[in-house]
């Protein structure tokens, strides 16, 4: 099993992801800059983001911290390429240390065909250091700004920050729900949407606009898009003049325990399981896409797309799709 270099990836990922501070508002800013991927985090990537999660948490010059995208999206979640062959059944063992932030080449992964080798993934995504949930243990005032594509990872980051200032043409939602079947932080977005609105947006695998999201208390602003960087500026600037930093820490602890009371590490932790019996899990019929299979034989992006087509053009993931018949 070949071995990715993980300082390599993280190395590379800075050209991706811009992290500036004003010390003077004692305001950061994370900035996805990947727009010819739509904002797609590789692994690299997202152990960054970590990373600077962790330094805006102890830097006293930092008080609150405005997450957001360039170009025209905020995001759509991890680089499905990248992912692909963990869920397939078939080919040569990988080696998936790095995803744990590993650089040894003396430690062994488990094989393809163990449950350990997608279980101990999955439920290393509960873990901060994953990039997957920083948010919940960041102690200071996090703020996501949100356009366009709100999808999978980077709705993640929408359902664990603090306040979300989003875009009206914003699509919020987490394509696995189509071709995997789940994605993590079921607990987090039962909390945040209600269980209704979500088990719709669970079942249908349909985007929600951010009007929708807006009337299920999901988001905290919705503005025109060329109004959201500047209600963005006013939330951030106004939450630097609250009371100290120190008040705000004793704030977040506090809601953190709350949301432990309400078991959201345990959610995580859930379905970070569940995800890893996907290799159990059997098609009702032979059509059914089977993600990382002999069907992507045909390309991602286009199995992607010709799902997308199957929904009714207001339920399409694709902005492009959605003008379609």
């Amino acid at each position: 099993m070949s071995m990715k270099d993980i300082k390599q990836m993280k190395e590379e990922a800075k050209q991706y992801i811009r992290y500036e501070k004003n010390p003077e508002t004692r305001i950061a800013t994370i900035t996805f800059d990947r727009p010819d991927s739509l904002n797609a985090a590789t692994a690299g990537m997202r152990q960054y983001y970590a990373d600077l999660i962790l330094k805006a948490n102890v830097d006293d010059e930092v008080k609150v911290l405005v997450i957001r995208g360039e170009g025209k999206h905020f995001g759509t979640g991890g680089d499905l390429p990248e992912q692909a062959d963990f869920y397939g059944d078939e080919g040569a063992d990988l080696n998936l240390v790095h995803e744990f932030g590993i650089d040894d080449p003396d430690v062994k992964y488990p094989p393809r065909n163990s449950f350990r080798f997608l279980h101990a993934m999955t439920d290393h995504y509960a873990k901060a250091p994953a990039g997957n949930r920083p948010l919940q243990e960041f102690k200071k005032i996090s703020i996501v700004e949100t356009k366009g594509y709100c999808y999978g990872w980077h709705f993640y980051q929408a359902a664990d920050a603090d306040l979300v200032i989003s875009a009206d043409d914003t699509l919020f939602g987490h394509p696995s729900f189509r071709y995997v079947g789940w994605g993590p932080r079921f607990w987090t977005w039962i909390e945040s949407m209600g269980l209704r609105k979500f088990s719709e947006m669970l079942f249908t695998g349909r985007p929600f606009t951010a009007e929708e999201m807006d009337k299920c208390n999901f988001v905290n602003s919705v503005v025109a898009r060329d109004g959201l960087e500047a209600e963005t500026k006013k939330y951030a600037e106004a939450c630097a003049r609250t009371r100290p930093t120190d008040v705000v820490q004793i704030q977040k602890t506090f809601m953190e325990l709350y949301k432990q009371y309400r078991g959201e590490y345990m959610g995580s932790l859930l379905t970070g399981f569940v995800e890893g019996m996907l290799p159990v899990i059997s098609n009702d019929r032979a059509s059914d896409v089977e993600f990382g299979a002999d069907t992507f034989d045909k390309g991602l992006n286009n199995v992607v797309k010709d799902i997308d087509m199957q929904y009714p053009p207001e339920w399409r993931l694709q902005g492009s799709n959605r003008k379609k018949p």
